[in-house]
């Protein structure tokens, strides 16, 4: 007699007979499945409290800050919710120049820059208006990031032109912008050198990286001192020239070429690194393969290296625009934020208002200058970033 076969269920899905065939749980599986439990809950409950502690805590006690007023008061501190007071005296009260600056007459130089601006930014939301991608929400919020990137910039031309003088938010967007721009054209350009079959090439990589191992107090004093033309190893030199009596803090501009001049001096080694590891990573068969149909040097860069390092060079500058924004050390120790507010950046503005002890008003700034990386951060990634990332697959 054979031995009918067992029914299985005619769906792969369908368990019911497992489940009608499986034991049930003795007190012992289910001692180990609470044990397992709690043995997890028990090694990510630290990690989750430090970081709450360190990070999402001190967050929300400083955006409630940036709505009350602190006062110190003997034997402690007053805490009083006043609402959006401390924005409203930022953005249209009795600080509002020290945060936007006072608007001027753009140069034609200004005007310029600005009418590019808005050709290029209406230029990316016609492109992506009429591509196949596009949705209500997309267009909605690049109406607005228009509206806003244009006001900046108008903020930017008319405070730096005649009779203008630039707030905080102004001179953070020229350290970052301008300083990058050109950390990145440095960094890129020695890293295309150094790949280069010169003698001592070796040497250079390592002396390239020497400002990165000083810390920016450092390369502040450093920079404090060859700025200095009455004193230091560089006096003689400006003296040959006939600068012994020029001052780079006497113009707004002369102290943040100062500023710049030792922001790129400490940063571009960053840049140069990891673009130097990109350029080297590139495919070597299609630059052979260029070489030999007679392509040149300047047609290899940018139509094989150029796109092969974008979605490097894309990440990069983001992560160094965002570091850009907290830029403190420089203007603090080579020009204190002077003359006047010309090199005094959003988080010095903050750090001032914290030693005077008007905690929500700091607070209220170092939440301005999240708002404003953020905007920053989520413009360029949408506009640019994905745009050359695929256009290299």
């Amino acid at each position: 007699m054979q031995a009918q076969p067992t029914e299985r269920s005619e769906y792969p899905g369908d368990s019911s007979l497992g489940n009608a065939q499986r034991p049930a749980p003795t007190f012992l599986d289910r001692l180990n499945r609470w044990s397992d439990s709690t043995v997890r809950t028990t090694l990510l409950l630290p990690a989750l409290l430090v970081v709450l502690f360190l990070s999402i805590f001190p967050l929300l006690v400083s955006l409630y800050l940036s709505f009350a007023r602190v006062d110190f008061v003997r034997g402690g501190i007053v805490v009083k919710f006043v609402g959006f007071a401390n924005y409203n005296k930022l953005l249209f009260g009795l600080d509002q120049q020290h945060l936007l600056g006072k608007q001027g007459t753009p140069s034609l130089f200004g005007w310029v820059i600005l009418v590019v601006f808005v050709v290029t930014m209406l230029y990316l939301f016609v492109q992506y208006a009429s591509s196949p991608r596009r949705r209500l929400f997309g267009l909605i919020m690049r109406v607005i990031a228009i509206v806003v990137a244009t006001f900046l910039a108008w903020m930017m031309v008319s405070t730096l032109g005649e009779h203008g003088l630039p707030g905080t938010v102004a001179v953070t967007l020229i350290f970052v912008f301008v300083g990058v721009s050109i950390e990145y054209a440095l960094g890129l350009g020695l890293a295309m050198l150094v790949t280069q079959e010169l003698p001592g090439k070796r040497f250079f990589r390592i002396v390239f990286l020497l400002p990165m191992m000083i810390t920016p107090v450092g390369v502040g004093f450093l920079v404090r001192m060859m700025t200095d033309t009455l004193k230091g190893p560089i006096a003689p030199f400006w003296n040959l020239i006939g600068l012994s009596t020029f001052s780079w803090a006497d113009t707004g501009a002369g102290a943040r070429a100062a500023v710049l001049l030792g922001d790129v001096w400490q940063w571009t080694p960053f840049m140069f690194i990891i673009l130097l590891a990109a350029i080297e990573g590139t495919s070597r068969e299609q630059i052979e393969a260029a070489l030999v149909d007679g392509a040149n040097r300047l047609q290899l860069f940018r139509y094989i290296t150029l796109p092969q390092i974008m979605p490097v060079s894309t990440t990069l500058v983001l992560i160094r625009m965002i570091e850009a924004f907290k830029i403190i050390d420089l203007p603090n120790i080579l020009t204190g934020g002077g003359p006047g507010t010309a090199t005094e950046s959003m988080t010095l503005q903050a750090y001032n208002l914290w030693r005077t002890t008007d905690l929500g008003a700091s607070a209220a700034v170092a939440y301005l200058l999240l708002v404003l990386v953020t905007f920053v951060a989520t413009v360029y990634v949408s506009s640019i970033r994905r745009r050359l990332v695929g256009s290299t697959t």
